[in-house]
């Protein structure tokens, strides 16, 4: 992740995203998770091929929480279908102006690799 050196961050300072970093946002960007969710999540969208270990999420958690990028959430679902200890997160406002301008610099990247013949072409 790029290094922010302003007390208000665009999204743009923040790219290009770690690939963990976007996986996790993309988890969040429609319900909110526990850690172990996320990993699941993760794992399901991409057929298996990206495993967070929970280092990897943990740390990248309270990096994204300190970027206002996600925030812990205070809603939880019914006791019997919860686990007191688990920590629920939620993408933020600014969360989502991040994973959605990263996702445009993917595009563009994609876009770019079209034309030099390095991608496939749509169909």
């Amino acid at each position: 992740m790029a290094t922010v050196t302003t007390d208000d961050p665009t999204p743009e300072t923040l790219l290009p995203l770690p690939p963990a970093t976007l996986h996790i946002l993309l988890a969040v960007a429609d319900v909110d998770r526990h850690g172990y969710a996320i990993i699941q999540e993760v794992a399901a969208r991409t057929g298996g091929e990206v495993r967070l270990s929970a280092g990897t999420l943990y740390r990248s958690i309270q990096r994204m929480v300190e970027l206002d990028l996600i925030e812990e959430t205070d809603q939880r679902p019914a006791a019997g279908d919860d686990d007191e200890r688990r920590r629920y997160y939620r993408i933020t406002p600014f969360g989502r102006d991040v994973a959605c301008a990263e996702v445009e610099r993917l595009q563009s990247l994609v876009n770019l690799a079209r034309t030099c013949g390095l991608a496939p072409r749509r169909v």
